[in-house]
C-alpha cells in the first residue's frame, strides 16, 4: 500500500510519498485535490491540518488540542486551537493587501468570539492556515469516501510518538527562523524509522521549506502506522462533526 505524508508549504503541498518497494519520494502540489488524484485509490495518507470543524469551539479549541498538549512540554504551543467552522468560513476571498488582510483576521476573530466558551479570539498563526483548513474540509465533504484514506496528524505529537512517547528536547524553530539543531534531532530521530539521512539532507522541492519536507516526512510515517493498525487517534474514539467528517489526532 502507497502511505502519504502531507505538510502544507507556501507553494501548496510538500507530499513524501512510499509506493511498495520503493524508496521514499517528494513532490509539491498547487493544491489538495491535486495531490489526491495523483495517488493510488488505496494510499493512506497522513496530513499535518485540521480536519473536521466544530459548531461551537469549547476551551483549548477541539477535543484533539486538548488532549495531544500534555504529551508535548514545552513543545505545546506548536498546537493550536481551532475555532469554529463559521470562524473558518467568516472571510473566503483573496487578500490583495495586507490590511484587507487583517480585517479578515479581524472579523474571523469577533466570529470566534461569539462562537466559543469561553469566548477566544483567532490567533494570527492560526489564521495564516484558515485557507488550508478550508481545502480539505471541501474535499472530504464533495468527497466523503475519502475519510476512511485522509487522516489529521501533527508533526510534533509524532515525533513524540515515535521517540517513544518522549517529546522533542529542543524546539524547531526560534522566533520564526529554523534551529539547526533542532532539525537534526527530528532527522536523527526519522533515520532511527528507516529514513536514509542522504533523503532528509537533499533540497526540499521547490514552493517548500526544509521545516516542512521534514514534517512530511514524519507524517508519512504516521500514515504507515495508520495502515498497520499501529497508529493511536486522540480521541478514542474519533469525534465527527455536523458533516460526520472524524475529529482526531492520529499519531
Amino acid at each position: 500500500m502507497t502511505i502519504v505524508g502531507v505538510d502544507g508549504c507556501k507553494a501548496g503541498w510538500i507530499a513524501v510519498r512510499r509506493d511498495p518497494g520503493a524508496a521514499p519520494s517528494a513532490a509539491v502540489f498547487p493544491s489538495f485535490a491535486a495531490l489526491l488524484d495523483a495517488l493510488p485509490a488505496d494510499a493512506t495518507v497522513a496530513v499535518d491540518m485540521p480536519i473536521g470543524l466544530p459548531d461551537v469551539s469549547q476551551k483549548g479549541g477541539r477535543g484533539p488540542e486538548a488532549l495531544v498538549r500534555p504529551l508535548l512540554g514545552n513543545r505545546q504551543s506548536s498546537v493550536f486551537a481551532i475555532p469554529s467552522r463559521a470562524a473558518l468560513y467568516a472571510h473566503t476571498d483573496g487578500f490583495t493587501t495586507i490590511e484587507a488582510w487583517y480585517a479578515a483576521h479581524r472579523r474571523a476573530s469577533e466570529v470566534a468570539k461569539a462562537t466559543s466558551d469561553p469566548p477566544r479570539g483567532v490567533s494570527i498563526q492560526a489564521f495564516g492556515i484558515f485557507a488550508k483548513i478550508r481545502e480539505i474540509d471541501a474535499v472530504l465533504i464533495a468527497r466523503p469516501e475519502l475519510r476512511r484514506r485522509v487522516f489529521e496528524s501533527h508533526p510534533e505529537v509524532a515525533f513524540c510518538r515515535l521517540n517513544g512517547d518522549q517529546a522533542m528536547r529542543l524546539p524547531k524553530k526560534i522566533k520564526g527562523a529554523v534551529n539547526p539543531a533542532g532539525m537534526a534531532e527530528r532527522k536523527a530521530l526519522l533515520c532511527r524509522h528507516g529514513y536514509v539521512s542522504g533523503f532528509l539532507d537533499r533540497t526540499p522541492p521547490r514552493g517548500a521549506a526544509a521545516d516542512d519536507f521534514l514534517d512530511a516526512a514524519a507524517m508519512m510515517l504516521i500514515a504507515g502506522r495508520i495502515a498497520g493498525g499501529e497508529a493511536r487517534p486522540f480521541p478514542d474514539p474519533p469525534l465527527a462533526d455536523r458533516f460526520g467528517i472524524p475529529v482526531a489526532i492520529w499519531a
